[in-house]
């Protein structure tokens, strides 16, 4: 009998989701072509190298690549399933922005013959895998969504629900749920997934699996604005926050999350305002928590600025650019919004951006002329104020008190000890 046939996918989107997913499956031998509109992007895949940090892609990666399982491309091929990983941001008035997710669905749609697979793993409100599927129908009349004829094209909605600085853990590890539009599409992409995902699959309907990656977020959204909301309560009442959580936590059924500058990140950031976006009049609470956590970078900024005024040219030292720890990720990242705030805030100052996961800052700051990217060591040694914006490791490993004299505004609880 001939041995079956190498399936083939490609992955619409080498972002932070896409390119670890063609990696994994690349990995386990299917063919992969992975797309993206980026030529840099597309290059550096093709020469097995990554566009941005994440432990252990590089090594699965370059793997791939070396054994011809995953190539780049920026055009569409045809493949036996599309998975679309694309950004997924929000318009004014926090109302999401599908246009990314259309114009990779009607890339696909012209190569439609009848039989494939598409997966919408892009974080998305209710109803945005009806609506590649109905962009799909509306662009290709002669596709249907009837199960079982040649024609037929399924669609599935299967989120990411990894962390970043641990993709390659979790794509293998976490459970996966799948929703389905049409026909066996659940299981058809819970096939696929199983090539690679050690986890639970966890079928349903794809409005459901849309509303569960949404949910997830905005619970921890709404967790993590009880413990800001906590801080500026502390603050009021001078309490230490840090033991305050500390000291409630040893409660067996207490489990607080830890304050910082905000929320950042292309999924709790986002995430909660496709909820509310939905159902309006229903999403209170999620509605005033994502409002707490996007105001805190200013309750920060109300407490570094005043203190910059005093000299006549300030030297800040900010720690951290990135939303989250040990990653190069900016997106949505409060520490960005806080360092150009201040920028702009303090013209006559030098803003001393320390951020060890990047090699140059991005426009948004260096547009402003008075914000360097600074070594550690020589921004702790220099500046009249330091602020710890992130919990890189490199921050929270060092004795503050060795490297520096100046006022140091904690936003994370990293240096209590100080």
């Amino acid at each position: 009998m001939p041995s079956p046939r190498t399936p083939t996918v490609a992955v619409v989107g080498l972002g932070y989701i896409g390119l670890p997913t063609a990696a994994v499956l690349a990995s386990v031998g299917v063919q992969v072509t992975g797309v993206d509109v980026k030529q840099s992007t597309v290059d550096a895949v093709n020469a097995g190298e990554l566009p941005f940090v994440e432990p252990d892609l590089g090594t699965v990666l370059a793997g791939a690549v070396s054994q011809g399982t995953l190539t780049a491309s920026l055009d569409v091929p045809h493949a036996d399933t599309y998975i679309v990983a694309v950004p997924t941001p929000f318009k004014e008035g926090k109302v999401p922005d599908l246009s990314y997710i259309e114009e990779a669905t009607r890339s696909i749609a012209a190569k439609l013959t009848g039989g494939e697979l598409v997966i919408l793993e892009s974080t998305s409100p209710p109803g945005a895998t009806e609506f590649v599927a109905q962009t799909v129908m509306e662009t290709r009349p002669d596709l249907t969504l009837e199960p079982d004829l040649p024609n037929t094209v399924y669609f599935a909605h299967c989120p990411e629900r990894v962390l970043p600085g641990r993709i390659m853990i979790e794509l293998r590890t976490n459970d996966r749920i799948i929703g389905s539009v049409n026909g066996d599409a659940g299981e058809r992409a819970r096939d696929l997934y199983q090539l690679f995902c050690e986890g639970e699959m966890l079928l349903t309907d794809a409005r459901t699996a849309e509303m569960a990656k949404l949910t997830e977020n905005a619970f921890r959204d709404v967790n993590i604005a009880f413990a800001n909301e906590l801080s500026l309560i502390a603050d009021r009442v001078g309490v230490d926050v840090w033991e305050l959580i500390e000291l409630s936590n040893h409660h067996p059924r207490v489990n607080i999350l830890q304050p910082g500058p905000g929320v950042g990140g292309h999924c709790i950031a986002v995430d909660p305002w496709f909820i509310v976006s939905s159902a309006p009049e229903e999403s209170r609470m999620i509605r005033s928590a994502r409002e707490i956590n996007d105001e805190k970078p200013e309750y920060v900024l109300n407490q570094v600025v005043p203190r910059a005024q005093r000299f006549k040219q300030p030297r800040i030292a900010v720690l951290g650019l990135a939303f989250k720890p040990d990653i190069d990720d900016l997106r949505e990242s409060p520490a960005m919004h806080i360092a150009d705030e201040l920028a702009r805030r303090l013209p006559e100052g030098e803003i001393m951006a320390v951020e060890p996961h990047i090699d140059e800052l991005p426009s948004s700051l260096t547009a402003h002329g008075n914000v360097v990217l600074t070594e550690f060591e020589a921004a702790m040694s220099a500046a009249d104020l330091v602020l710890l914006l992130v919990d890189h490791t490199i921050f929270k490993n060092a004795d503050p008190s060795a490297l520096t004299s100046a006022q140091i505004f904690d936003t994370r609880g990293a240096w209590r000890s100080i």
